[in-house]
């Protein structure tokens, strides 16, 4: 391999890994595929292409005959690695970072866990469900019962998640396990509003990121990304009224 080969080998690793982490951190097809492109461009290669899907990356450099293919299966919300390598696309923009410290800091940040403890996940959860039943223009006797049924919801959520791969599978005994709690407190007089409190239980199990990525998506022309995001959404949102339904009819 020559000088050359090598260094475009290396460039396109380094555009390919930068993508593969944005995508999995929640980032939008379009911002990946851009992104991906100006780091080619800032190494000198103008002419680049890639085509991404929420599932994988397609990157390929006119005039070298190669061509880097990844797949993405895991993805999760994590807008902070996202910002980071957007950092680290500017200052390679900018031609302050080689190629190989780019691939070692991107590296570093792909290994890095930066999403907050379990914990402290559960207890925002629970915090915005009580918010939420707020904003719903619930009564505040019903603040602390919604923010039980959050927390407890969003934990088995994570907990089913973890035990089932199925995001489908857990995310519909979640919110069935949200409309159970929620039942309970009613009839055991803690909770009033039973419509209030599974409305504000279940928002932190809503896909608010995903719906908004796949409108950015659809408007920026991605459409392959855009309705397969929406569609996701789509089956999130579905699981959700199911499992809720489930109780009521039971």
């Amino acid at each position: 391999m020559t000088n050359t080969q090598k260094h475009s080998h290396d460039v396109m690793e380094v555009c390919v890994l930068a993508g593969k982490i944005m995508l999995q951190s929640g980032g939008e097809t379009y911002r990946v595929e851009d992104t991906m492109t100006r780091i080619a461009a800032a190494y000198g290669y103008h002419h680049s292409h890639s085509f991404v899907t929420p599932t994988g990356i397609i990157f390929s450099i006119d005039g070298e005959h190669s061509t880097k293919l990844i797949r993405v299966s895991d993805r999760t919300t994590d807008l902070k690695k996202v910002t980071i390598v957007n950092g680290i696309s500017r200052r390679i923009s900018s031609g302050s970072l080689e190629v190989k410290a780019a691939y070692q800091e991107l590296k570093e940040v792909e290994a890095a866990k930066l999403v907050y403890h379990t914990s402290i996940q559960i207890v925002a959860a629970a915090i915005a469900s009580g918010c939420f039943l707020i904003m719903f223009q619930g009564q505040w006797n019903d603040f602390i019962p919604a923010m039980i049924t959050g927390g407890i919801g969003f934990s088995s959520l994570l907990y089913l998640h973890h035990l089932v791969k199925l995001k489908f599978f857990a995310e519909f005994m979640s919110s069935a396990l949200i409309g159970v709690i929620a039942i309970l407190f009613v009839r055991l007089g803690i909770g009033i509003d039973l419509d209030k409190i599974i409305i504000g239980s279940v928002m932190p199990l809503v896909p608010g990121l995903l719906i908004t990525n796949a409108v950015r998506d659809l408007i920026a022309g991605h459409l392959v990304s855009g309705i397969s995001k929406g569609a996701e959404a789509f089956l999130t949102a579905f699981a959700i009224g199911a499992g809720i339904a489930i109780v009521f009819s039971i």
